[in-house]
């Protein structure tokens, strides 16, 4: 493992082991440990880019990074939508609206082989239809079969639908630092993240960091974010602290499709994945439940702490 990798940086691999949200009492300090680590990253790195999956936590990273990049007067980095092919559509809709509101410069990242044949989730796929490549990331699975589904929540879709996808933009864009926005609180497997978290392993991925600047946020916290910062940023005239009840209880003149909000968190979503493995508990907004009840990520099928560590190994965001 080349731990020098890239030889122009000068970074702390250990900054923030063995730490919780704990040593970040309010969200003021959480946000301020979130832009301190986003100066580094946009100081030290050659090619940054930023993970966005329209979601809640990818959208504070990238609201932090933005308003970091202004403070230094840099460009905000390419920002990364990765296609799994299951997405909801207002997922979709919402990422591509708010690329053209903020002036973003989106890449949208897919596994070309599935495309190329035109395939469908749920469909069965014979291997001998696939690429070689694709067929070589099966093998490294241990995966023995003649034919297989496409289906984004299970672990071998999961790696060759996002892990392959997001490989091949970082070997195409020859990216150093992706921002990615998971937290310490959201699984076990993500508890010993570090704010910069070297991938040089060149045998397993393209040689590159994770820069984890939100780690320090809860759930609770990510939505503070939302109605204290973002939403008033973005929404002329928004109340600075105003937590809508229900889509009614918008102020005058304002529409959910006026907030960088996606649309499905209003339904009751708390975490977004694809359209057939997320579900809902509750009709209320994500953020008026009961967030300490149930866990966050109950909804997605992918998320199964025993598959976790076998699919970060492999570049798993």
């Amino acid at each position: 493992m080349a731990l020098s990798f890239p030889d122009y940086l000068d970074l702390d691999y250990t900054a923030g082991r063995d730490e919780t949200a704990d040593a970040y009492p309010t969200l003021e300090d959480k946000l301020e440990k979130a832009a301190s680590v986003t100066r580094t990253a946009l100081e030290q790195y050659e090619r940054p880019a930023i993970m966005w999956t329209g979601g809640k936590d990818s959208t504070v990273v990238l609201y932090v990074v933005r308003e970091v990049a202004a403070d230094l007067g840099v460009p905000v980095p390419p920002v990364v939508f990765i296609d799994h092919f299951e997405h909801f559509d207002e997922t979709e809709a919402f990422v591509h609206e708010w690329t053209d509101r903020w002036n973003l410069d989106l890449i949208v990242a897919r596994n070309e082989d599935f495309a190329r044949i035109g395939a469908e989730p749920g469909d069965e796929i014979p291997l001998s239809d696939l690429s070689e490549s694709t067929r070589r990331e099966l093998a490294r699975l241990g995966y023995e079969g003649d034919t297989i589904v496409l289906d984004a929540d299970t672990f071998e879709g999961n790696h060759l639908l996002k892990t392959v996808a997001l490989n091949d933009v970082i070997t195409e864009h020859g990216f150093d630092g992706i921002f990615s926005g998971v937290r310490w609180d959201e699984q076990d497997a993500r508890a010993d993240e570090t704010f910069f978290s070297p991938r040089h392993d060149s045998e397993k991925y393209p040689p590159h960091d994770r820069v984890h600047s939100i780690l320090q946020f809860t759930e609770a916290d990510i939505w503070g974010a939302f109605w204290n910062y973002i939403v008033p940023d973005a929404v002329d005239g928004y109340p600075v602290g105003h937590v809508p009840q229900t889509t009614n209880d918008l102020p005058e003149g304002t529409h959910p499709t006026d907030l960088p909000v996606s649309p499905k968190y209003f339904e009751g979503f708390r975490s977004l994945g694809t359209e057939s493995g997320s579900s809902k508990s509750d009709d209320r907004p994500a953020w008026v439940q009961d967030l300490a009840a149930s866990k966050e990520r109950a909804g997605r099928a992918q998320d199964k702490e025993n598959l976790m560590e076998r699919l970060r190994d492999l570049g798993y965001m």
